[in-house]
């Protein structure tokens, strides 16, 4: 059976696919549409995961200077060097994590001023499924603007094997 770290760091092979998956789907988006608000919105949600994440390793000690949290105005052309720079930082950071990491309390102070503790794996249970909840809403607006929306659930990309024949 795999460790915890060893399922986070799975679960995270799958979120740099997605993240791919993702910038594909926002280059879709044909370019008579691109200065639509809604192609905007559909990059700033991109933007905003990107600098979740990097809020989030910040926090838990190894990446320095937390971007804003609702960052506005980036193009599409800054989204590759921002998810590439963000998950080298996490591959490194993952690569480490063990139970006592996993264990490890750590404290931060939120956008609204006030002082939280929390647990490692509490953390990244949030941004996993932080991430999930705005790929859905790019792709909404991907495919409103008559880009490819592409389906990034986790069942496909495990590539399930069927144990049973298609009934037909």
């Amino acid at each position: 059976m795999k460790s915890l770290a060893d399922r986070f760091r799975r679960w995270y092979e799958y979120e740099r696919d997605c993240n791919a998956k993702s910038l594909a789907m926002l280059e879709s988006v044909p370019v008579e549409r691109r200065g639509a608000p809604e192609f905007q919105k559909a990059v700033d949600r991109m933007a905003h995961l990107v600098a979740g994440r990097q809020r989030w390793l910040s926090r838990l000690g190894p990446y320095s200077g937390a971007p804003t949290a609702f960052p506005q105005g980036k193009t599409l052309a800054d989204l590759p060097g921002l998810v590439a720079q963000t998950e080298a930082a996490w591959v490194e950071y993952l690569s480490r994590l063990d139970d006592t990491e996993l264990a490890r309390e750590f404290e931060w102070v939120a956008m609204d001023g006030r002082r939280y503790r929390w647990d490692v794996e509490g953390a990244l249970t949030q941004v996993f499924g932080h991430a999930f909840y705005h790929r859905g809403q790019i792709a909404q607006l991907v495919a409103g603007l008559g880009g490819k929306a592409v389906d990034t659930d986790y069942v496909l990309w495990a590539r399930l094997a069927p144990v049973s024949p298609s009934p037909g």
